[in-house]
C-alpha cells in the first residue's frame, strides 16, 4: 500500500504532497490534473518493472520476458512542468513514495515484530527518486527500510575505466563494503532487488573477521529482498480501463488469473470465478445490485472452439454480452477486477461514473470499498459526478482529493476535502454534491 506521494515537476503537478488511503477519490473539472496522478502513479509502476527512464515515458515493446508497455500521456517530451509564457521546463521531475508491505508471500521475509491494525505483519518503506525526462537518467534515488537509510545514488562514483562507464557503483549504508552495481538509466531498485551488488575490494568494511563479512553479506542479502517486495508492489499497479470492444468478444483463453487493463479477457476472468461457487455468490450478489430482480444467474457460452462469452440469465433468458448494455458490462467487468485470483496491490479506475445510474453509483461505491477492503487491495479512481459525494462517510473527506488547476499558472492543486477551509462545518448544512456542482469548492481551494 502507498500511503503517502509527493510529486514535483511532473505535467501539471508543480508539488502535491498527498496521503493515500484504502479508497480515493479524485474529483474536479475536466484538465485539473486527475489523469496526471494516476500518470505519476504509473510512472512508479515502471520503475517497479525495471524499465528504464524512456521505457517509462515513451513506451515498450513487447519481448519475451514483459508485455507491451504502452508510453506515459505525452511521453517525455510534456513530462515536466513547464514554466509559464517559457517552453523552459521547472528542472528534474521527483517522486516520493511511502508505504508498507503487508500479508501475502511478503510476511515471510519481513522478519519485524511491525504490525498493522489488524494484525497483519507491515514493513515500512520510502522510495525517492528525481530524472531527467530529457537526458532518459536518474539524476538521484533514495530508498528507505523502516527508517534505515539503503542507499542514496549521491553517493555513487563512476567505476574503474575497465568497467563500462554507464555504470557506477552506489555504496549501500546498511551493509559496509557492499556496493550496489547502477546503471543510471534505469531506477536502482530493481537492480538492487535483482542482486546487482559487489563487495569493494581494499575499501573500508571489505576486510575484517569472517564473521563480520559473513553478517554484512546477510544484510545485503535481507535488504535485496526488501528491495524485491517493493518493486513487485509497485508493479502490481494496475489501471482498469474496460473496452467495449474486449468485454463484448469471446476471450482467447478459458481460464485467466487477472484481466486485462481494457477488460482482455474478460469473460475467462468470470469463467474461472464461476468455478468457485463461494466466490460466484459473492459477484454474482454485486451484479442483482446492479440489476435488481432481473438476474438468474451469470455465466459463460462457449463458442465453436470453447472460447467463453460473458452471458447474464434474466427471467429465464441468456443474454450474451453483445445484447447487454454498455452500464452493465461495464460494472460487471468492474466487479470481476475485484475477484481476480491475482489481485493487484493498487488498482486505478477512471470515471467510474460511465454508464451507471445516479441511483447506482452508491452501489459502485461500496463495491470499491468493501471489495477493496476484502482484497487489500488500494483504490484511486477518479469521477466527474458530483452525486458520489453524496455517498461518502465522513471519515472519506480524508481521502477524497479536489483538483484545480490556476488558469494563469497551469498548476494544479490537489488537496482533500477534509483540508478545504470551512468544509467540514458547510457540508453539514449543504451537501456536497452542490458544493461542487455550485463551483464552491473550486472557488475556496
Amino acid at each position: 500500500m502507498i500511503d503517502h506521494i509527493v510529486i514535483e515537476n511532473f505535467k501539471s503537478l508543480r508539488r502535491v504532497d498527498l496521503k493515500l488511503g484504502q479508497l480515493n477519490l479524485l474529483v474536479g473539472a475536466n484538465g485539473s490534473g486527475k489523469s496526471n496522478l494516476l500518470d505519476a502513479l504509473r510512472v512508479l509502476q515502471g520503475v517497479g518493472h525495471g524499465f528504464t527512464i524512456g521505457e517509462i515515458l515513451d513506451g515498450k515493446p513487447e519481448d519475451a520476458t514483459n508485455a507491451r508497455w504502452e508510453a506515459i500521456r505525452g511521453g517525455s517530451r510534456y513530462a515536466c512542468f513547464t514554466i509559464p509564457a517559457s517552453d523552459a521546463a521547472s528542472g528534474d521531475v521527483q517522486i516520493e513514495a511511502r508505504g508498507r508491505i503487508t500479508g501475502g508471500p511478503e510476511a515471510e521475509w519481513l522478519g519485524m515484530d511491525k504490525r498493522t491494525p489488524d494484525g497483519r505483519p507491515a514493513l515500512p518503506w520510502k522510495l525517492g527518486i528525481a530524472f531527467s525526462p530529457a537526458s532518459g537518467r536518474v539524476t538521484r534515488e533514495v530508498f528507505f527500510v523502516d527508517d534505515a537509510l539503503v542507499y542514496d545514488t549521491d553517493d555513487a562514483t563512476v567505476l574503474a575505466p575497465t568497467d563500462s562507464r554507464d555504470f557506477v557503483t552506489c555504496p549501500l549504508r546498511v551493509a559496509e563494503g557492499w556496493f550496489a552495481r547502477w546503471d543510471p538509466t534505469r531506477p536502482l531498485l530493481g537492480q538492487f532487488a535483482g542482486g546487482s551488488t559487489e563487495r569493494g575490494i581494499g575499501l573500508p568494511g571489505s576486510a575484517g573477521d569472517i564473521r563480520t563479512l559473513k553478517e554484512s553479506a546477510a544484510i545485503r542479502s535481507t535488504y535485496a529482498d526488501h528491495a524485491r517486495g517493493v518493486s513487485k508492489l509497485l508493479a502490481n499497479v494496475r489501471r482498469i480501463e474496460p473496452d467495449l470492444r474486449f468485454l463484448r468478444d469471446y476471450a482467447g483463453v478459458s481460464d485467466v488469473r487477472r484481466m486485462g487493463d481494457r477488460g482482455e479477457n474478460f469473460a475467462a476472468l468470470v469463467q474461472t470465478i464461476c468455478r468457485n461457487e463461494k466466490v460466484k455468490d459473492v459477484y454474482l450478489s454485486w451484479l442483482r445490485e446492479l440489476r435488481p430482480e432481473q438476474i438468474d444467474d451469470v455465466s459463460v457460452l462457449l463458442g465453436a472452439v470453447g472460447e467463453p462469452l460473458f452471458a447474464l440469465r434474466e427471467n429465464g433468458r441468456e443474454l450474451p454480452a453483445t445484447v447487454l448494455s454498455a452500464g452493465t458490462l461495464r460494472f460487471a467487468a468492474v466487479a470481476a477486477a475485484f475477484f481476480q485470483p491475482d489481485m493487484p496491490s493498487l488498482m486505478t479506475l477512471e470515471e467510474i461514473e460511465n454508464g451507471i445510474h445516479a441511483n447506482r453509483l452508491r452501489t459502485l461505491l461500496e463495491l470499491l470499498r468493501t471489495q477493496g477492503e476484502a482484497t487489500d487491495t488500494q483504490v484511486i479512481a477518479t469521477t466527474h459526478s458530483a452525486t458520489v459525494l453524496d455517498w461518502l462517510e465522513e471519515e472519506d473527506y480524508a481521502t477524497t482529493l479536489l483538483c484545480a488547476r490556476d488558469e494563469e499558472t497551469g498548476e494544479s492543486h490537489i488537496r482533500a476535502l477534509a483540508e478545504v477551509p470551512d468544509f467540514l462545518d458547510v457540508v453539514k448544512k449543504t451537501p456536497a454534491s452542490e458544493l461542487l456542482a455550485e463551483g464552491w469548492l473550486e472557488a475556496v481551494q
